[in-house]
């Protein structure tokens, strides 16, 4: 009877004992995993982080064959024909260069405008419409407006935005003292235009740049 116990006993010791140590051993198992997925978020952050960079960069590269090969064109036209030429060139050959980038470069480059001249083309959606208002707010606080960016990933959408300040150039067709000949072409070719009125430095609008991510 005494012996029975004994045995009772010590198989039960032994089963207690058992089960510590197997406690102890699923411990360190776990602790990686706890650690992958404290650490997971700040890996997508920087991932997300650099991705955004070099998009970016692709933007700014976008936006300057755009404009770049546009300013050629009409400095060109003004040269043969003054500012009623150049504003042909804008009629005409702004929407195929901003294509020909676009396909180039694998992004959709455009601008925008809260006042703008073609109908049919600039006319600035609702998030557009926020950061060109963003933009005329950092430029009254006192920034340059040729710094001025934007540059956010929404959902699969990566979007871009650089600040297009008013040239004294650009004066000839966008101020307020407008010649007669410049006046009667911006009648024909625009007759619901709204980009005029403007001052060296304002803020004429923006190039924009959409990447869908979703390949």
């Amino acid at each position: 009877m005494n012996k029975s116990l004994l045995m009772i006993g010590l198989a039960v010791l032994l089963s207690a004992c058992g089960e510590k140590t197997e406690k102890v051993a699923e411990a360190p198992a776990e602790a990686p995993k706890a650690a992958e997925q404290a650490t997971a978020p700040a890996q997508q952050a920087a991932a997300l982080a650099v991705d955004k960079a070099v998009l970016a960069e692709e933007a700014k590269a976008a936006v300057q064959a755009l404009g770049s090969t546009l300013k050629g064109e009409l400095e060109a036209a003004m040269k043969a024909g003054g500012p009623v030429e150049a504003m042909g060139i804008c009629h005409t050959k702004a929407p195929e260069i901003a294509k020909a980038v676009s396909t180039e470069k694998g992004l959709q480059v455009s601008r925008v405008s809260l006042k703008n001249r073609n109908p049919d083309m600039g006319v600035a959606n609702e998030w557009q419409t926020k950061v060109l208002n963003d933009f005329e707010t950092k430029k009254a606080a006192g920034e340059d407006p040729a710094t001025l960016v934007h540059a956010e990933v929404v959902g699969s959408e990566f979007r871009f935005m650089k600040a297009i300040p008013t040239a004294a150039v650009c004066l000839n067709c966008h101020g307020t003292d407008l010649s007669p000949a410049v006046t009667a072409k911006l009648s024909e070719l625009y007759p619901n235009d709204k980009a005029v009125g403007y001052k060296e430095g304002d803020l004429r609008g923006a190039f924009v740049v959409v990447k869908n991510l979703v390949q």
